[in-house]
């Protein structure tokens, strides 16, 4: 018989994840998928972010129910797997996308990323009007999303816990054996997954972009910065020490000087693939240098952490927030909400409009940076073995630290007394030397 209920289309949403992987994707997806198939709507998971539907095509998918996802929240990684096609690309890939999202009969969307992925969401949420609501659920463990209440962006909790235990053994290593461990950390942008990292395993020092505030810097000032913290360790009878970089700063030394060293390869989205620099490696070929050229016996090791974090089994932390903005990005969307991203502020939702988070300039999600004025990164400088301006007060002191370094008192001032201020940038007429052509030691 028929049965006028059988003629009414159930409503659909869809799951995409873009960007880079970070811990919760799953326990995103599971949440979702249990408040909308509750909520009487079918869910379909799309596979590998844009990437198909940018080609307009609408059959890699799979449907998704609570039984397939119930105990997802354990895992890392993302069953949807990810990428970053960047369907803005042109306007062919954007219509490929609606064309594709159309096809599947797609009501609601929900994309999981970062500020790529958000901004991909804004421009096709501007496209496609009232015929599919939107909501963006971000993420990313360099944490640096303009999300309120400095609540983290989910995924840096648990990047950072797996993170500083990594430092905390190369800590015990760099004790056991008096050498060094360069570590490179992940954050494009900005430095909390470094500063996160070393502050919580109490690393040596950590080096983040925002210190040099507004300033290129020279790569002769970070290998300046590593080479005392060395110097200042011997002083205290400690040879050796683990330093946490973020890779951010390569964000700071002029692109013309990064292209002497190293070919520069770009993703989709036009930023530069850090990953590509071996950051750890340079440094420690130019400090090992100094110190080989002044006879200072010094063992560096350089490692790079980040993908080993980004598909870690996510901490209770991460997987009791990510079942919140599940949650919520389902009810934004039911409650006829679309065009924005959905955030958690004091166990409240708050939905935040593309276009009150993005830059006015770029039109994508501001950045957030560390604020380095902040008491938490004061502490995290006192518990650092850097050069201070104490160690220029006495004669004495400051004698001590060149006698180590094997220099006399008048060139150790000249080369490193400018590392205490703020922020640690030579005078332009002063800057000296290029990565890969620094000046002798």
């Amino acid at each position: 018989m028929f049965r006028a209920e059988d003629s009414v289309r159930r409503r659909s949403l869809a799951i995409l994840v873009g960007g880079g992987p970070a811990p919760g994707i799953n326990g995103v997806i599971r949440s979702i998928t249990i408040e909308a198939v509750n909520s009487g709507l079918r869910v379909i998971g799309i596979y590998d972010g844009f990437q198909w539907l940018a080609k307009g095509d609408s059959s890699r998918t799979v449907e998704l129910d609570i039984e397939t996802v119930s105990r997802l929240h354990f895992l890392g990684g993302s069953m949807l797997r990810t990428s970053r096609e960047n369907p803005t690309d042109s306007p062919q890939k954007m219509e490929a996308t609606v064309r594709a999202l159309t096809q599947l009969e797609v009501d609601y969307l929900v994309t999981i990323g970062g500020d790529d992925t958000a901004y991909s969401s804004h421009r096709l949420s501007e496209l496609v009007g009232v015929q599919i609501q939107i909501a963006h659920v971000p993420k990313t463990i360099d944490n640096d999303l303009p999300l309120p209440g400095d609540m983290p962006a989910f995924g840096y909790e648990t990047a950072r816990h797996v993170g500083s235990d990594i430092v905390r053994t190369l800590m015990e290593d760099a004790q056991t054996t008096s050498r060094w461990y360069y570590v490179v950390s992940m954050g494009r942008k900005t430095g909390h997954l470094a500063l996160g990292i070393g502050k919580a395993a109490g690393a040596t020092l950590t080096i983040i972009g925002e210190e040099f505030r507004d300033r290129k810097i020279s790569f002769t000032t970070v290998c300046d910065i590593l080479e005392t913290s060395a110097i200042k360790r011997m002083a205290m009878g400690r040879p050796f020490g683990v330093a946490v970089v973020a890779e951010g700063i390569l964000d700071r030394i002029d692109k013309n000087e990064l292209m002497r060293v190293a070919d520069l390869d770009y993703d989709a989205h036009g930023n530069i693939r850090f990953s590509e620099i071996d950051l750890g490696r340079m440094l420690k070929n130019e400090v090992r240098r100094r110190m080989k050229e002044r006879g200072i016996p010094c063992t560096i090791v350089a490692k790079d952490i980040g993908y080993e974090l980004r598909c870690a089994a996510p901490i209770p932390f991460d997987r009791e927030y990510v079942q919140d903005l599940g949650y919520a990005a389902v009810r934004y969307l039911l409650n006829g909400g679309s065009g924005a991203v959905v955030a958690i502020n004091r166990g409240k939702v708050i939905p935040l409009s593309f276009s009150e988070l993005a830059d006015g300039v770029t039109g994508r999600l501001r950045i957030r940076p560390v604020d380095i004025d902040s008491d938490s990164y004061k502490v995290a400088r006192q518990y650092m073995v850097r050069l201070e301006p104490a160690d220029f007060a006495e004669v004495k002191s400051t004698a001590r630290l060149a006698l180590i370094g094997k220099l006399s008192r008048e060139e150790f001032e000249r080369r490193f007394r400018y590392l205490v201020n703020d922020p640690p940038v030579k005078p332009e007429s002063e800057e000296v030397g290029v990565a890969g052509e620094v000046p002798k030691s």
